[in-house]
This record gives C-alpha cells, sequence and structure tokens, in this order.
C-alpha cells in the first residue's frame, strides 16, 4: 500500500460509482458455502439451503463472510456463489466479501463481485503482516478502496480472526467517505459500537452487529442491523429479536435464549457445527 494514497486528498471527481446508499437494518445471515466429498462448492445444496432462507424475514444475505470460509476459496468459486444467490432470491441485498491481503487483489475482487450482482462489498481489515497495520496504512487501503469501488463499501472489523482491530478514530475518519456506508462489528466491545455510533451519527454510516449474542445491546447504542451465523438455523428466532428491539417491545428473554445456541454456532463447534444444524 503505497504512501502516496496518504497524501491525496480523498476527494470523489468523477463517476466512477454511484452512491447507493441502501437502510442496513435487518438481518443478514452470512450463508455457510456447502462443499461435496471432493471439496468442491456445490450449488445444489446452497439452492436448497436458499429454499428455505427465503421464506425468513431476512433483509439480504451476506455471502463469502467468515461463516462462508471465502479464505479457501478461488475467484472463480466466489463469482459462482454469488450468481446463484442472485438467481435464486434477486429481490434481497447481497452483501459479499471481497476482502483480500493487498488492496490490488481487492480490487479485483470487488470488481467481479460487482459484475456478479452483489449490492455491497464488505472488506475485512488486512492482517498478515500485522506490525504495519497502522491506522494510516488503514486509511490508504479503504480510501482507495472506496474510491475505486463501483459498489458501497462496509468495512468489516473482526478481531477474532484477523488479531487487529481497525482504530476506532481511523473508523471515524472512513465514515466521512460517502462510499463508504457501515461497519460491521464482530469483536462484541460495545463500548466500541457506541463510541463509533455516537461518532458518526451526523453522517449517513451505520453499525452491523456481528452476532446474535450481543444483538440487543449493540443495537441500544447505534447498530442498526446484524450479520449474526446463528440466523443460518434460527432465522425466525434472530429476525423476531430485531423486530422487537426496533419496535421497543419487551425482548431481554428472548436474547437470552439465544446466547446459548449462538455461542455453540461459533466459539464452540464453529462453522462445522453450524452446517451440521442445517
Amino acid at each position: 500500500m503505497a504512501m502516496h494514497f496518504l497524501l491525496r486528498r480523498h476527494v470523489l471527481t468523477s463517476c466512477r460509482f454511484m452512491s447507493t446508499t441502501f437502510d442496513l437494518s435487518g438481518v443478514f445471515p452470512p450463508i455457510v458455502t456447502p462443499f461435496d466429498k471432493a471439496e468442491n462448492i456445490c450449488l445444489t445444496n446452497l439452492r436448497n439451503n436458499l429454499s428455505i432462507w427465503k421464506t425468513k424475514k431476512f433483509k439480504g444475505y451476506t455471502v463469502l463472510g467468515s461463516n462462508g470460509e471465502f479464505q479457501y476459496l478461488n475467484l472463480g468459486e466466489k463469482v459462482k456463489l454469488v450468481n446463484t444467490v442472485k438467481e435464486e432470491d434477486s429481490n434481497k441485498i447481497v452483501i459479499a466479501g471481497a476482502g483480500a491481503e493487498s488492496t490490488k487483489i481487492t480490487e479485483e475482487h470487488i470488481s467481479a463481485m460487482h459484475k456478479s450482482g452483489a449490492d455491497a462489498a464488505l472488506i475485512y481489515s488486512p492482517c498478515f503482516y500485522r506490525g504495519s497495520m497502522t491506522g494510516a496504512a488503514y486509511l490508504a487501503h479503504y480510501y482507495r478502496l472506496a474510491d475505486y469501488s463501483p459498489i458501497p463499501i462496509i468495512l468489516y472489523n473482526v478481531p477474532g480472526n484477523t488479531g487487529l482491530e481497525i482504530p476506532i478514530d481511523t473508523v471515524i475518519k472512513l465514515a466521512h467517505h460517502e462510499n463508504i456506508i457501515g461497519i460491521k462489528e464482530s469483536g462484541g466491545n460495545v463500548v466500541r459500537i457506541a463510541t463509533i455510533a455516537n461518532e458518526t451519527k451526523h453522517l449517513d454510516f451505520q453499525i452491523i452487529a456481528g452476532s446474535a449474542s450481543f444483538m440487543m445491546a449493540s443495537y441500544k447504542v447505534g447498530a442498526v442491523g446484524t450479520v449474526a451465523a446463528l440466523a443460518n438455523v434460527m432465522g425466525d428466532e434472530v429476525c423476531e429479536l430485531h423486530d422487537k428491539i426496533i419496535s421497543g417491545e419487551e425482548c431481554l428473554d428472548l436474547q437470552y435464549s439465544l446466547i446459548a445456541p449462538n455461542t455453540a454456532v461459533t466459539a464452540t463447534f464453529g462453522v462445522a457445527g453450524l452446517k451440521i444444524c442445517l
């Protein structure tokens, strides 16, 4: 990530993208990627899963997130997955994971996801050379991507996988870019979520909770939606919790009831356990 990106003014001067701001309030399950016994993606099983998910009150889908095992897939497989989801349920928003360790490769992935019909790109924070991943490096990376991308960018803070967090002050700066529309917060730090929400409340910037276990707390301090692994298998309950929080109904017991199953399909058994439940 060349340092000259730190020196440029990040003001859009072309029509490279159309700013497509949409409401991220709702549930976007991070759908799992089915594989066959030969370890190839299985689109038949994906379609079978979508036939069930289409009956839920989901706002859309997150394809190629952490639960989608995107790190194990080549670009061609990723394109096939996004194409299939759009073909099977074209009316819903598709957020596609497009992150990579280099800025250039991430640009290539964003282009491919856009051509496949994705509505927004979810970009995790590069982490392999963690000693170099300063706030300035993240600014250079994400500003360049936001200037380049024909679809909106959603930041992805997932310290459990990357071992790093995008600094709060960096997130706040990035939130001013009109093509960066939000952040998925998967760390569960409610103080962090509240701080970002407070500092960006005058902007068109949205926060998505990254787990069903801290949905209620996150919403109370400013999150508007959720990308929760549990929604793959308990979609009705996760959507009910979302609706009740938004409407102001009592739902603490419902939130409590989702903590144990959420822990089972994440920390305890992981993606394999989540797939067994489908």
